[in-house]
Order: structure tokens, then sequence, then C-alpha cells
């Protein structure tokens, strides 16, 4: 029975520590608040994960360290970095494994929007440049690291695209504004794929050093993932406008949040493909079918309404 640390308790991280314990290792899940998922095999820890000292305390008997922290969208260069400093001394003092979920900032805007794990780190934006820090930091360290990189997550919890613009115009009958083309065609990976495909790789030494793409379904259209969405819950089908690409930059202008999503606009406003080719060639992984992510979004959509009652 081995151990592992995740921090963070979000969608990934909290489906790693749901897989782990059903192969019956321990999980030592680190968050500020203490949350995850409630099971014997887990152990729920209120720490604060960038303070290097406490982290490597709790990580000396663990044979992997999982990244899947989520800090705060519009403070990504004062708050990531001491976090991945404070993980990569804790992985090293262990001589664990360190696994990073990844996303695809690093390669910026690429020609037809497809992206390999050859293509060229690329990033123009500044929170692309902050993983490209971040991996590049964690490969000089000398820890056996890893980083498993998907795109706009579906599944339970799930933050993205659809959950934040779709969604709530599903559930309320209305249109949807979206800041995007909802007809290009855009890459979702499923929740459960990013954190199975992180473990799978852990302690794959093929796998070390190196950056890997979730296993991912072909690019669909945002309409027609809303429209799927849609039939499967038995709603009108959605009326999505498309937000001109100005909006979100003068909004930009005084709102924070904003000039966070316009800088990454380009994923939207373009074709943006994620090939896991290589991936799923070299470890004989798939992807789960696409129904899968969409039948459990919209579970947690119902379970989440219910509660709200």
């Amino acid at each position: 029975m081995s151990t592992h640390v995740i921090v963070g308790s979000g969608p990934i991280g909290s489906s790693i520590a749901r897989q782990l314990v059903e192969r019956g290792d321990r999980v030592r899940m680190v968050t500020r608040s203490g949350g995850g998922p409630e099971h014997p095999l887990v152990e729920r820890v209120a720490a604060d994960a960038s303070d290097a000292r406490r982290l490597t305390e709790l990580t000396q008997d663990a044979a992997t360290l999982f990244n899947c922290a989520n800090p705060r969208y519009t403070e990504w260069e004062k708050l990531w970095f001491p976090l991945n400093d404070a993980m990569i001394a804790a992985a090293k003092a262990a001589g664990a494994v360190y696994v990073l979920t990844g996303n695809l900032y690093v390669y910026g805007p690429q020609p037809g929007g497809h992206m390999t794990e050859n293509s060229p780190m690329a990033a123009v934006g500044r929170k692309g440049k902050v993983r490209i820090k971040m991996w590049r930091d964690a490969l000089a360290s000398g820890v056996r690291t890893v980083e498993v990189r998907g795109s706009d997550y579906l599944g339970a919890g799930a933050v993205g695209v659809f959950s934040s613009a779709l969604l709530p115009a599903i559930n309320s009958g209305r249109a949807a504004w979206v800041p995007g083309d909802a007809d290009l065609p855009h890459s979702f990976t499923y929740t459960g794929d990013q954190a199975r495909t992180m473990i799978a790789l852990a302690h794959d030494e093929r796998a070390w050093g190196r950056a890997w793409h979730t296993p991912t379904n072909p690019a669909v259209t945002i309409r027609s993932l809303a429209d799927r969405y849609c039939d499967l819950v038995g709603k009108p089908r959605l009326t999505i406008h498309k937000l001109p690409r100005f909006v979100m930059r003068t909004a930009g202008l005084v709102n924070p949040m904003a000039r966070e999503l316009a800088e990454m606009d380009y994923q939207f406003y373009a074709p943006f493909h994620l090939d896991s080719s290589l991936t799923e060639r070299t470890f004989g992984l798939q992807p789960t079918p696409l129904e899968v992510g969409i039948r459990e979004t919209a579970d947690d959509a119902r379970a989440i309404a219910e509660r709200r009652m």
C-alpha cells in the first residue's frame, strides 16, 4: 500500500484521490480548508502548500506528489511560483515523483490550432509564461517529474467555457453569449481521464522528464456540445450568440477577471485541437467517450440544483 500526497481538492485532485483509494492506496490531501473526498483511506490536512517546510513534513512518506492546486486566476504570477517551488522541494526531500496537472497555455496560439507534445512552448501571455517556468523549474530540479496537459474540462465540478457560459443559460432557458466562435472545433478533456492519466504516468519511467497530453476525444464545436447536452437532459437546444471580441477586452480595462480571460481568448476564436495520439500509442490509453463526461456534468448540475431546493 503506497501513500500519495495530493495538493488541491478540485475535480482533478478529488478524482485522483478516489481512483487511488479504489485500488487500496492511501491518500493525504493538502488544502487550505482541509477539504477533499470523505474516505477511510483519505487523510485531509489543512495547510498552506506554499510553506515548503510544512509540505515536506506532510510528504516525507509519499511515493507521489500530485500538483492539483488551483490558485486564484487573477494572481497566478504571485501565487504559483511559491507553490511550485514548495512542491518541488517536498518531492525532492521525499524522493517522490512530482506530477503536475498541466494545460495548453504553454503553447500559445499555434498554426491551425493543432497542438502535440512537440509543439513549441510559444506562449505570449503572462499565464502561459507562468506555466512554462513552472515546468522548466521542475525539470531543472532533478526530481522525477511528469506533466499531463489537458484541454477545457468536462465532468463533475469542471470549470471551463461549458460550465461558465453554456450551463447557466441552459438551466435558465435563456440564450447564451459565448466569448468565442461556437462553430469552431474545440477540444474538451474529461476530468476522469486527466486523473487516470496522471496516475498511470506517475511511476512509468517512460513518462518522466516529459510533458504528455491527456487522451482526449476529437474536437467538437461548442454548439454541438451544447446540443448533445440539451438532448441528454431533455431541454430545448440552446440559442448561442457570439460575444464580440472587443467586449471582454474592453471590460478588462476595469475588471481583473475579464482581463485574464481576454488574454486567453485566442482559444475560442480559432480552432483548438489537442492531439493526444502519442500518449495513446505509448501507454495504451484511450479517451472516455464524450457522452460520459456530458452525463457526469449533467448529473452534477442536477445534484447541485437539488441541494439548493
